[in-house]
């Protein structure tokens, strides 16, 4: 068991507030809690790896003159199929200028035109509106928010930290049981805290093709879950319409703001299809261009399974490209393409998953003391399809309001650890490893971009004989992963627990909206303008603009 220095470090928490995650929802958090905040910043990786740090696009705000919150809303809502929530929805438009200016003030260089803010258009969307640092607009806002997190001397950074559960008594969440893996022999640790705050990230890891990092598997939503935590519309995995289908290279993401610039997307033919599928062609939603492409892909080359569509970005001026897009233009090229004198090969990969744990708009879950921010949250503001560049800016606004809302929570009263945790290798073999490369395959072909009834069971199935087949490698109690190779099992684990969450939802949701199209239900129903709630091993129905018990 741990145990702490003396009798008196029982009577207060290790932290005040922990925060599990470093892109930006967990790195504007910590900035905005009081100095005076004890602070643990928990990140798998390092702080600079995290799938914000991968986002190109930008962040949407409205900020120009001809531009208003009226437009910004709708376009949200449109995007979101009628399952966003009006409420969240003003709220994130009407805070987004202030953190803006925040952002500035902290140093993050936007693109500017002379002295005024640029802003560039992005599918979906009504108005330029969306402010960017060329291509890597992720990457600008984490490294400004990470040196300013660095300069903190409340902010105790644990690197390389795994979160293997958190740690409730009598409901309430007071902490999280972790293995510093760079510290041998690899001993659990319980932290307390009066708050944690979950920032883990999606889970595109989810997917054969995803645009996301290799941390990204969906760990807070696991946790969540585990705890008994309410979670919402799980089913909405978003597809991004073009990432880089390169053989060898990553699903590398080509940015949203290129089409809004003027690429074009041609099939092998060379034509420009996607206006055959949505009147707005190329800047349809998300959601709309990702079918238009998997399904031109199957009328016209049914049998090749490494078809891809193209884009052209050979309409924009070349000046235009080479300083908005360098970052692109560096790694197409590094896989052999130059965007600047051919097309792009490209197809969806999974890039963002609206669903999560439920919030309000104070970012409180169903589960007290325990928190939850960024992709692993689901506020209501993005629907069945999100919106593109809301995501950056959902992480600020709504980490402010996490900042201010936990320096509230009372101190936790009982403060022994729980139990006397080990880490030691299962006899025999361990499926972990196969399990964990077989997974996103079986997920791309059952739960992908188009889905029916008899594949999305056969997907459960598989997915709970890996659960059963797994389960002797992992805690009874605590969901300890016991194999040695801690971090494989670990994340293994918790994309097993989230399959089985978004395949079952799949599968209870009998219609078509958004990111979820099923073959067998190919239109919406308004029966299923509804929320899909779970919690446990209930799955419901849940109205919007009903206050949920958070």
């Amino acid at each position: 068991m741990l145990r702490y220095a003396s009798e008196d470090a029982l009577l207060k928490p290790d932290f005040d507030v922990l925060v599990i995650g470093g892109g930006a929802a967990g790195l504007y958090t910590s900035l905005l809690l009081p100095q005076a905040c004890r602070v643990g910043l928990v990140t798998k990786d390092t702080l600079s790896l995290s799938a914000s740090g991968w986002a190109q696009g930008g962040i949407a705000a409205v900020i120009d003159p001809g531009d208003s919150t009226a437009l910004h809303i709708a376009d949200t809502m449109a995007a979101g199929v009628g399952l966003c929530d009006p409420v969240a929805v003003k709220f994130l438009v009407e805070q987004a200028p202030r953190h803006i200016a925040k952002l500035v003030e902290m140093g993050v260089a936007f693109d500017r035109y002379g002295e005024q803010l640029a802003l560039t258009l992005e599918a979906a969307h009504s108005r330029r509106r969306v402010l960017h640092a060329a291509d890597a607009t992720g990457r600008e806002l984490v490294s400004t928010l990470t040196a300013q997190v660095l300069a903190r001397s409340n902010i105790q950074i644990l690197n390389q930290t795994l979160v293997l559960d958190l740690w409730q008594h009598e409901g309430r969440c007071q902490g999280v049981c972790l293995v510093e893996s760079q510290h041998l022999p690899l001993k659990p640790r319980w932290l307390s805290a009066r708050a944690v705050i979950l920032a883990t990230g999606g889970g595109g890891q989810l997917y054969a093709r995803t645009t996301n990092p290799p941390p990204s598997t969906g760990d807070g939503v696991a946790m969540a879950w585990r705890v008994g935590a309410l979670l919402q519309d799980l089913e909405f995995m978003q597809f991004h319409p073009t990432a880089l289908s390169v053989p060898g290279a990553p699903r590398f993401l080509i940015s949203e703001a290129v089409r809004g610039e003027g690429a074009h997307l041609l099939d092998a033919a060379g034509e420009r299809f996607a206006f055959a599928y949505h009147p707005l062609g190329e800047l349809a939603p998300r959601d709309v261009v990702s079918r238009a492409i998997f399904t031109h892909l199957q009328q016209t080359q049914p049998n090749n399974s490494n078809a891809t569509v193209f884009l052209d970005l050979r309409s924009i001026p070349r000046t235009t490209v080479e300083h908005r897009f360098p970052n692109i233009l560096r790694v197409c090229q590094q896989w052999g393409v130059d965007p600047l004198t051919q097309a792009i090969p490209v197809t969806p990969a999974a890039h963002y998953w609206m669903g999560g744990i439920v919030t309000n708009l104070q970012g409180a879950t169903t589960v007290p003391g325990l928190y939850a921010i960024g992709e692993t949250a689901s506020t209501g503001v993005h629907g069945a399809n999100r919106l593109a560049s809301n995501s950056l800016l959902e992480c600020l606004v709504f980490g402010a309001e996490v900042a201010e809302a936990v320096i509230t929570e009372p101190t936790p009263t009982h403060l022994t650890p729980p139990q006397s945790l080990e880490l030691t290798p299962t006899d025999g073999p361990s499926p972990v490893a196969e399990i964990r490369q077989e997974l996103p395959y079986l997920l791309w072909r059952t739960a992908g971009l188009s889905r029916n009834g008899a594949d999305l069971s056969q997907g459960l199935d598989q997915v709970e004989a890996w659960q059963a087949a797994a389960s002797p490698f992992f805690s009874s109690s605590q969901g300890l992963p016991k194999a040695p190779e801690l971090r494989t099992a670990l994340e293994t684990h918790n994309l097993l627990d989230v399959s089985y969450l978004l395949l079952k939802s799949a599968l209870y949701r009998t219609e078509s909206r958004g990111a979820h199209f099923r073959q067998d239900y190919p239109d919406s129903q308004v029966s299923w303008q509804v929320h899909t709630l779970v919690q446990g091993q209930v799955w419901q129905q849940g109205k919007l603009g009903v206050d949920l018990p958070v």
